[in-house]
C-alpha cells in the first residue's frame, strides 16, 4: 500500500500541488469488482482545499488516473455501518449516497479517522459520523498561539498532519547525507546499535554546541527573536485572511439564499398575479345570466379574463409544477363548460328569433290568403304594401355577444363554427320566406291579380314568346298593354292581323294607348325601383351584421375596379362566380360572401323570374330595367366590388342586358320585314315616325343614365335598320359622294398616316404628291359640281312625296353632308401638304349657292 501511495503521490497529486493525507482500497458494494481508491488530499497552496478524490487503474496500462473529485465540504454523512464488529463496509454521502467495500477494516478505519480529522480542522464539524468507533474519533489537541511556536499550527507539514501521514519521502540531500555518514563508520550496517550509540553522542555533542553558540551570541539571538517576531506577525495576518475568507464565503452564500428568496417570491407573485380567477368571474362563467345586458355584461368580462389567464406566457419550469398544471387544467374545464352553455344559449336565441319571425310573417301573408277575399281589388288599393321586414330587431339583440362570439371564435373554433352554420340554416330559410312573398307581392302589383302573376311567374321561358303571341291574338285593337315588339309588327304587314297586345311602333301613334303604356310603364318603374331599394339596405344590413357578430373583417377594395359589371364601355359584363357552385374560403372576406350566398340564395332567382315577368309583360320595361339595375349595381361596386350584393346585382344585370339586346333585335327583325308598294312614291315610312317616339321615350329614361353608352349603340343599330330597310341607300348612298375620285385619293393618304408616315411627309408619296392632288382636283371644278347636285335633286324628287316638307328635309341633310365632306378634304390638305397653294376649285359658298338655286329654280 506505501508503494501504491508513493505511485500516486508522484503521479497524480504532486503535479496538481496536492498532498495525499490517507487512502483505501474499495469497490462499490453488490456489484462486480472493480478495484479502485479512495484518496484523502489537500492542496499546498492557501487557503487550504480538502478533496476526496477516487483514482481508478487504467485497463490498459500499469498506471493510474484521476476520474471524480468531491469537495469535502460537500460531504454530508459518514456511515461505518457498525460501530462494534467489524465491518468493510461504510457509506458516504454526497449529493447521493455512494456505498464502498474496503479491502480490509483496518484500511476504513484509518481512512475514517483521516476524515474526522480533517473535518475538525479544516470544517468546523459539519460532517456527520455514524455507526464509528468513539476510539476513532479522538480529539485533536488544541494549538494555541502561546504553546506552539510561531508557523506550526499553520503549516501544512506539520501539526495533525504529521500524526496523519505514515509516511515521509526522503529527498535527496538527505540520501546523500545518509551515505556519506554510514560510509565513515565501519559498523554502520554490522552493528546498527553501535552505529545508533554514536549518532546519539554526536547529536549531543551537536546539542550543546548549539546552545552554547547561542548563548554565546546575545547578539544573534535579539536577532532570532525578531525574526520569530516577523514571522508570527505574519502567521497571525495569514490567519485573519483565512478567516476574512471564510466570512466573505459564508456573506456570499447569504447573499446568494436572499438572491434566491426574493426571486422565489417573485416567481409566486407573477404566477398568483397572472394565474388566479375572481370567484366572481368564475361564478359567472358557470352561472351568468346570459339574457340580461348585466349578465352578459359580466360574463363577458369573466371570458376575458379567463383567456388572459390561459394565454399568460409562463417563465422556462412553470409547466412542470404541479400548481400550475392544476390551474391550467381548471381553466381548460372553464372554457369547456363556458362554451358549451353560450353555444347553446345562441341557439336557442337563434331559434326564437326564428319562430317569432315566421309568425309575424304567417299573420302578413293571412291577410291574403282570407276565404272570399278579393285579392285584385286589395291590392287595387294597396292594401299590401311592397316591403321586406325589418330584422334590425334581431340584430340588435344579437350584437350583445358580440364580444363573446369573438372570444368563442379564439377559443373554441368548433363550436363557434357551429353556430355560424345553424344561423345560416335558420336565416336562409326565414329569408326564402319572406323574399318569396315580397316578390309575389310585386308581381301581383306588376300584374293585378295573384293569378296573372302566377301564370306568368311559372311560364317557361321557352314558351314565353309563343304565350305572349297567343294572348297577343285576344286583345284588343285601341289599348295597349304589351311588350316592346314597339318597333315590331306594322300595321302595313298584314291587314289581317289582329293588334297585337305586345304592340310595335305604329301603335304609339294612338294618344290613348300611348298614355296607357307610359302609365303602365311609370308603375312598372316604381315597382321595379321599389324591389331593388328594398333589398339593397336588407343585403347590406345584414352583412354588416355578419361582419360585426361573426367578427369578420370586410376588407375594402379600391372603388373603380370591376370584377362582377361591365366594363369601361359599358358593354361587356362577367361573371366572378356562379352563384350555385361554393367558393373556397381563403380569407374573412370570402367567408362573408359565402355566408351572404347561402342566406341569400333565393334573391337571384327571384329577380330573374321578376325581369322575366316584366319582359314579357312589355318588353319596353327592359329598358327601366337596364337603367335601374345599372344604377344600382354602380352605387354597390363603389362600396366593394366583391361583396355579394355587387355579384348577384351584376349577375342579374347580364340577364337584363340580354333582354335588351333581345329587344333591339327584334325591332331590326320587324323591320327587315316590312314591304313597301313600289307603285306609289315613297313618303315617311310608319317605323320612322315611331322610331322618333321611341327614342323621345329612350331619352326621357336614359337620362343621365350610366349605361348611356348601351343606347348609343342600340340607337346605332335602329337608325341602319331605319335607313337600310327604308332603301335610302338607293337615293342617296352613290349620289352623296359627288367627289368620289377625291373620297378615294384622301382614304389613301389617311391610311398611310395611319401606318406610321408622318402627315407632313405624305406629299413625298409618289401616289400622293402635289401633281396627283391637282390632277383629281381638277376633275372637280364648280360648274360639273353643282350639275351633280341638279341631277341629285331631281333624282330625289322623283322618289319621295310632299308629305310634310320631307324634300326640303332630304336636301338639307344632303346639303349638311356635302359641306361636312368639303372641310374634311379641305383640312387634309392644309396639314399634308402645307404651303403648296393647292386648293379646291370652289368653296362652302359656292356648295350653298348651288344648294339653294337649285331648290328655287324647281
Amino acid at each position: 500500500m506505501t508503494a501504491i501511495k508513493h505511485a500516486l503521490q508522484r503521479d497524480i497529486f504532486t503535479p496538481n500541488d496536492e498532498r495525499l493525507l490517507s487512502i483505501v482500497n474499495v469497490c462499490k458494494a453488490g456489484k462486480k469488482k472493480k478495484n479502485c481508491f479512495l484518496c484523502a488530499t489537500v492542496t499546498t497552496e492557501r487557503p487550504v482545499q480538502v478533496k476526496v478524490v477516487k483514482v481508478k487503474k487504467s485497463d490498459k496500462g500499469d498506471f493510474y488516473k484521476r476520474q471524480i473529485a468531491w469537495a469535502l465540504r460537500d460531504l454530508a454523512v459518514v456511515d461505518a455501518k457498525d460501530a462494534i464488529k467489524e465491518n468493510p463496509e461504510f457509506d458516504l454521502h454526497f449529493e447521493k449516497i455512494y456505498k464502498w467495500v474496503a479491502s480490509s477494516t483496518a484500511e476504513k478505519n484509518a481512512f475514517i479517522s483521516c476524515i474526522w480529522k480533517l473535518n475538525q480542522r479544516y470544517l468546523r464539524k459539519k460532517i456527520d459520523f455514524v455507526n464509528v468507533s468513539s476510539q476513532l474519533l479522538e480529539e485533536l489537541p488544541k494549538v494555541t498561539e502561546e504553546s506552539v511556536p510561531s508557523g506550526e499550527n499553520q503549516s501544512v507539514t506539520g501539526g495533525d498532519e504529521e500524526a496523519v501521514d505514515e509516511y515521509q519521502e526522503l529527498n535527496a540531500r538527505e540520501e546523500q547525507d545518509i551515505e556519506i555518514m554510514m560510509e565513515g563508520c565501519e559498523c554502520a550496517i554490522s552493528n546498527a546499535e553501535a552505529f545508533a550509540e554514536r549518532l546519539s553522542r554526536e547529536l549531543q555533542v551537536l546539542d550543546g554546541a548549539n546552545i552554547q553558540s547561542i548563548m554565546a551570541s546575545e547578539k544573534q539571538v535579539n536577532i532570532l527573536m525578531k525574526l520569530l517576531d516577523e514571522a508570527l506577525k505574519e502567521e497571525m495576518l495569514q490567519s485573519v485572511k483565512e478567516q476574512m475568507d471564510q466570512i466573505s464565503e459564508s456573506n456570499h452564500l447569504i447573499h446568494l439564499s436572499n438572491t434566491n428568496n426574493v426571486k422565489l417570491l417573485s416567481e409566486i407573485e407573477f404566477l398568483v398575479n397572472h394565474m388566479d380567477l375572481a370567484k366572481g368571474h368564475i361564478k359567472a362563467l358557470q352561472e351568468g345570466d346570459l339574457a340580461s345586458s348585466r349578465g352578459i355584461e359580466a360574463c363577458t368580462n369573466a371570458a376575458d379574463a379567463l383567456l388572459q389567464c390561459m394565454n399568460v406566457a409562463l417563465r422556462p419550469g412553470h409547466d412542470m409544477l404541479l400548481a400550475v398544471k392544476e390551474q391550467q387544467q381548471h381553466f381548460s374545464e372553464l372554457r369547456e363548460q363556458f362554451a358549451r352553455r353560450l353555444a347553446n344559449h345562441l341557439n336557442n336565441v337563434f331559434v326564437q328569433q326564428f319562430t317569432q319571425a315566421l309568425l309575424q310573417l304567417y299573420n302578413r301573408s293571412y291577410f291574403l290568403s282570407v276565404p272570399g277575399h278579393d285579392q285584385s281589388s286589395t291590392l287595387a288599393q294597396h292594401s299590401v304594401e311592397l316591403t321586406l321586414p325589418n330584422h334590425h330587431p334581431f340584430h340588435r339583440d344579437l350584437l350583445r355577444y358580440a364580444k363573446l362570439m369573438e372570444w368563442l371564435k379564439s377559443t373554441d373554433y368548433g363550436k363557434y363554427e357551429g353556430l355560424t352554420k345553424n344561423y345560416m340554416d335558420y336565416l336562409s330559410r326565414l329569408y326564402e320566406r319572406e323574399i318569396k312573398d315580397f316578390f309575389e307581392v310585386a308581381k301581383i302589383k306588376m300584374t293585378g291579380t295573384t293569378k296573372e302573376s302566377k301564370k306568368f311567374a311559372t311560364l317557361p321561358r321557352k314558351e314565353s314568346a309563343v304565350k305572349q303571341e297567343t294572348e297577343s291574338l285576344h286583345g284588343s285593337s285601341g289599348k295597349l298593354t304589351g311588350s316592346t315588339s314597339s318597333l315590331n309588327k306594322l300595321s302595313v304587314q298584314s291587314s289581317g292581323n289582329r293588334r297585337s297586345q305586345s304592340s310595335s311602333l305604329l301603335d304609339m301613334g294612338n294618344m290613348s294607348a300611348s298614355d296607357l303604356d307610359v302609365a303602365d310603364r311609370t308603375k312598372f318603374d316604381k315597382i321595379f325601383e321599389q324591389v331593388l331599394s328594398e333589398l339593397e339596405p336588407l343585403c347590406l344590413a345584414e352583412q354588416d351584421f355578419i361582419s360585426k357578430f361573426f367578427k369578420l373583417q370586410q376588407h375594402q377594395s379600391m372603388p373603380g375596379s370591376m370584377t362582377e359589371a361591365e366594363d369601361l364601355d359599358g358593354g361587356t359584363l362577367a361573371r366572378q362566380h356562379n352563384s350555385g357552385a361554393p367558393l373556397p374560403v381563403s380569407s374573412e372576406k370570402d367567408m362573408i360572401r359565402q355566408m351572404m350566398i347561402k342566406i341569400f340564395r333565393c334573391i337571384e332567382p327571384e329577380l330573374n323570374n321578376l325581369i322575366a315577368l316584366g319582359d314579357k309583360i312589355d318588353s319596353f320595361n327592359s329598358l327601366y330595367m337596364l337603367v335601374k339595375m345599372s344604377h344600382h349595381v354602380w352605387t354597390a361596386q363603389n362600396v366593394d366590388p366583391a361583396s355579394f350584393l355587387s355579384t348577384t346585382l351584376g349577375n342579374v344585370l347580364v340577364t337584363i342586358k340580354r333582354n335588351f339586346d333581345k329587344c333591339i333585335s327584334n325591332q331590326i327583325r320587324q323591320m327587315e320585314e316590312v314591304k313597301i308598294s313600289k307603285k306609289s312614291k315613297v313618303g315617311i315610312l310608319p317605323f320612322v315616325t315611331e322610331f322618333e317616339e321611341f327614342a323621345g321615350l329612350a331619352e326621357s329614361i336614359f337620362k343621365n343614365a350610366e349605361r348611356r353608352g348601351d343606347l348609343d349603340k342600340a340607337y346605332t343599330k335602329l337608325i341602319r335598320g331605319v335607313f337600310v330597310n327604308g332603301n335610302f341607300h338607293h337615293i342617296c348612298t352613290n349620289p352623296l359622294f359627288l367627289f368620289i375620285s377625291l373620297k378615294h385619293f384622301f382614304e389613301g393618304v389617311e391610311a398611310r398616316v395611319a401606318q406610321g408616315i408622318r402627315e407632313e411627309e405624305v406629299s413625298y408619296q409618289l401616289a400622293f404628291n402635289k401633281q396627283e392632288l391637282r390632277k383629281v382636283i381638277k376633275e372637280y371644278p364648280g360648274k360639273e359640281v353643282k350639275k351633280g347636285l341638279d341631277n341629285l335633286y331631281k333624282k330625289v324628287d322623283k322618289h319621295l312625296c310632299e308629305e310634310e316638307n320631307l324634300l326640303q328635309v332630304v336636301w338639307h341633310s344632303m346639303q349638311d353632308e356635302f359641306i361636312r365632306q368639303y372641310k374634311h378634304f379641305e383640312g387634309l390638305i392644309a396639314r399634308c401638304y402645307p404651303g403648296s397653294g393647292v386648293t379646291m376649285e370652289f368653296t362652302i359658298q359656292d356648295i350653298l349657292d348651288y344648294c339653294s338655286s337649285i331648290a328655287q329654280s324647281h
